[in-house]
């Protein structure tokens, strides 16, 4: 297969590409790195990521930003950043995306934990992650082709832990790799409309 993975230079991309490099062609795609650049809040960027990229049998994004911050201090556009990045760039790689798609190929969306598990300073994140897994839900009754679209809900990461640790007291961390089987369930099975929880 040829996969794109969005966000292919990431912590937990990067764990993604190594879960398919071995068995399948992988390109790559991120803001700065990667094989493309792709500013996923751009209408523009995005289409020419997918042109330039051209026919593909798997769509994985891994990659948005959120706002982390206390409820009562967080204003309307500091929440607008996690509704723009995350959820509306991961809607938009699917909308524009599916066209891009051989036949029964599949989307696999990246939500997170505190969709299920809130947590303080993350009603930003919780919001956010909670739509990726409806749209995903809602989009998999519609797509053409035999196309499947599924998401795939991690728990911190270990390789995170140092950067957002202190946000998940308690929470047991999994490994990028353990992970990133996920998403070969995701690529590789038959299932659609799915939320793949690693916790």
């Amino acid at each position: 297969m040829k996969i794109l993975v969005i966000g292919g230079t990431g912590t937990l991309g990067s764990a993604v590409v190594r879960e398919f490099a071995d068995d399948h062609e992988v390109i790559t795609a991120g803001k700065t790195h990667g094989d493309f650049q792709v500013d996923i809040t751009d209408e523009s960027s995005v289409r020419a990521l997918f042109k330039n990229a051209g026919k593909v049998d798997a769509i994985i994004a891994t990659t948005g930003s959120l706002h982390f911050g206390p409820l009562t201090e967080m204003t309307a556009e500091q929440f607008n950043i996690g509704l723009q990045d995350k959820l509306l760039g991961q809607v938009r790689i699917a909308l524009i995306g599916q066209s891009f798609l051989n036949e029964r190929g599949s989307i696999t969306l990246t939500s997170g934990i505190i969709a299920d598990e809130p947590i303080r300073q993350g009603a930003n994140a919780t919001t956010v992650n909670a739509a990726v897994e409806g749209f995903v839900q809602g989009a998999a009754i519609e797509l053409p082709r035999g196309i499947r679209i599924n998401v795939v809900s991690p728990t911190v990461v270990e390789e995170s832990l140092k950067a957002y640790g202190s946000f998940f007291p308690g929470f047991e961390a999994a490994p990028a790799a353990r992970v990133a089987k996920a998403y070969r369930r995701s690529v590789e099975g038959a299932q659609t409309g799915r939320v793949y929880k690693v916790w």
